[in-house]
């Protein structure tokens, strides 16, 4: 009987663990070893629960867990916790792997068939003097969750520092605010979440501060400062000081691929591994990579770019277990999508921004529209501002963006599925959406964004 080839993935989250469960569900044991290494305690979680669990909306970590270790190998992939990948050797096809417990077995080197490189994202950590000092935190794993918490519970509350108002850093500041912390967010940019156009941004902002939360704009961080005690009291810009009792970085993520760098395999310019859509590593017929530590493709712009999400994982974990089970699958690319929220404030996106639109050469006309969660007599309703661009002369949908309460964030999808179909703003206009007064107006705010957007293509036709 032949040997069965052997799978070796570094890294056991989103990514890892779907390509090896997809893989497992494909080939039999006898057909295919999987040999996973997880440098943390847990697999398959949700690091998107992270702030949640912070926050004590949710229970953790066990709550944030979708699969153990011991449930995986149950079903026959061989999962080792608590062991670091050092080491890739291309041309031996073998890693190098240590464990971690000093009472564990050393290093030693494992060979492989195929290999999938899934060891995702760090959080971004400026090089500031007092930036490693006990009480500032980065959060990406749940090891990094439960390191913040223990900060928590042994500190007083009192004032948190938030660095950064991107997705994190806005979650953030909400979880440690359900704390009972007094937060500052210090963002460099002119308005929280540069992931939305500015005037979008400013209504993050001003949602923000009616919560409570002082959100300092323009603020570029220069120092960590500590105190006798060696622990942080407070973060320095260039022209002031916030005391602080805990500091989180909300600077977002950067991918982790230092062992795909020295293994010579190709990143991109934000340093993400190259692969092609059946998420192959560019020039490498048994290398796979997914997740967060992968650039993808822009179907909007045609670029490739770095988007850390769950989802994006989960689904190029599938087509990697395909095609190593014997299957076949293709992860083509993304639209952009994202929700967050601060509160109840729900913030979302989809497709370019303005700035990403004239980048890449692409004009186009821009509306925003003021409207509400349901009918306007209904009770319980509340406002959002919905912002669409719409390409010149053709009408395309290029983005949207939207911004409110209760019932705004999840609208984003119409616009998401609109933008993959490369349906024109025109043709939104006609979509059979759901109607009833405690859902939606009887024209729902992306629609109405829509018409506005066709009627400005239309006139600048006419001009």
């Amino acid at each position: 009987m032949a040997a069965a080839r052997r799978m070796v993935v570094i890294g056991g989250d989103a990514a890892g663990m779907s390509a090896a469960s997809q893989a497992r569900r494909l080939a039999s044991r006898s057909e295919l070893e999987i040999l996973v290494f997880e440098r943390g305690h847990f697999t398959s979680y949700s690091a998107c629960g992270i702030p949640y669990w912070v926050g004590g909306e949710v229970d953790g970590p066990d709550a944030l867990v979708a699969r153990t270790p011991e449930a995986h190998r149950g079903r026959g992939i061989d999962v080792r916790t608590r062991t670091e990948v050092t080491e890739i050797d291309l041309a031996g096809q073998r890693v190098l792997a240590r464990d971690l417990d000093p009472r564990g077995d050393g290093e030693s080197w494992y060979p492989f068939d195929d290999l999938v490189i899934a060891t995702g994202a760090r959080p971004r950590r400026p090089d500031l003097p007092g930036i490693d000092a006990p009480g500032v935190h980065g959060v990406q794993t749940l090891d990094d969750g439960q390191a913040l918490l223990a900060t928590l519970e042994s500190t007083r509350v009192g004032r948190a520092v938030v660095v950064g108002a991107g997705y994190i850093g806005v979650e953030m500041a909400e979880a440690l605010t359900r704390r009972g912390y007094k937060v500052t967010v210090l963002e460099r940019g002119e308005q929280p979440m540069a992931t939305l156009d500015p005037d979008m941004g400013r209504l993050v902002r001003e949602a923000m501060t009616g919560l409570g939360i002082d959100t300092v704009t323009g603020a570029e961080v220069t120092e960590v400062m500590t105190g006798e005690d060696g622990r942080v009291r407070a973060v320095a810009t260039k022209v002031s000081e916030y005391p602080a009792d805990v500091i989180v970085l909300g600077l977002g993520v950067v991918p982790e691929t230092g062992l795909a760098r020295e293994a010579g395999l190709p990143l991109g310019e934000s340093g993400g591994l190259l692969t092609d859509t059946a998420m192959r590593v560019r020039g490498f017929d048994t290398i796979w990579a997914g997740g967060d530590c992968v650039e993808v493709l822009d179907l909007m712009s045609g670029l490739t770019r770095h988007i850390p999400l769950g989802t994006h994982a989960n689904k190029q974990g599938q087509v990697i277990g395909a095609h190593i089970g014997g299957g076949y699958a293709t992860f083509p690319g993304v639209v952009g999508t994202a929700v967050s929220k601060v509160c109840d404030l729900e913030i979302a996106r989809t497709g370019l921004l303005e700035a990403e639109a004239a980048a890449v050469g692409l004009r186009f006309h821009t509306v925003t529209v003021e409207s509400t969660s349901r009918a306007g007599y209904y009770p319980g309703t509340r406002p959002m501002t919905v912002k669409m661009l719409a390409e010149h002369r053709t009408g395309r949908l290029l983005g949207t963006q939207i911004v409110g309460r209760e019932g705004a964030g999840k609208r984003v999808d119409i616009a998401a599925v609109a933008l993959t179909a490369g349906m024109t703003v025109d043709q939104m206009t006609a979509l059979d959406l759901g109607y009833a007064p405690p859902f939606s107006p009887v024209w729902d705010p992306v629609l109405v964004a829509a018409r506005k957007a066709a009627a400005a293509v239309r006139t600048a036709e006419d001009r």
